[in-house]
């Protein structure tokens, strides 16, 4: 009797192994960049000697948490609250009523007010007035210490 090999069946598998090592690289690579990329427009606050954190002002009010309405250089607003991102190009009456929903669940919560330097005041005015007639009681302008 002859000896006859066992013919084998052709399979056709791929290796995966590059691809999760390629796919792990690309994790890491939008890790380490993901702090970078950040959204929003950097504001040109005036400076002071006696600024204070908002994080310090919302200790003192034992609150924990803080909202900040910012006008940028070309009069548009932007809402943050918590130190969160800051949601920007919302009309004043959405503002508003953001600002009063949270007042509503923190009362105690501060509300800052953050100009550019090159925004007309007129704009900041504006915007304290508006809060003031929503019913927020107590409003800080926000403010860079001096760099010596």
């Amino acid at each position: 009797m002859a000896y006859q090999p066992k013919r084998r069946k052709m399979t056709a598998e791929i290796n995966v192994v590059p691809y999760i090592d390629v796919m792990l690289v690309l994790l890491i690579i939008f890790m380490v960049t993901a702090p970078f990329v950040t959204q929003g427009v950097d504001v040109d606050l005036p400076q002071t000697a006696q600024a204070k954190t908002a994080a310090e002002l919302a200790e003192e009010e034992d609150s924990g948490s803080f909202i900040i309405v910012e006008v940028d250089k070309d009069g548009q607003l932007g809402l943050s609250v918590n130190n969160g991102d800051m949601t920007r190009g919302l009309s004043l009456e959405e503002i508003l009523v953001r600002v009063k929903a949270e007042l509503q669940l923190n009362p105690k919560s501060p509300v800052l007010v953050g100009g550019d330097g090159r925004v007309p005041y007129s704009e900041i005015i504006l915007t304290l007035d508006a809060l003031n007639q929503a019913g927020v009681s107590s409003v800080g302008l926000m403010t860079e210490p001096y760099e010596s």
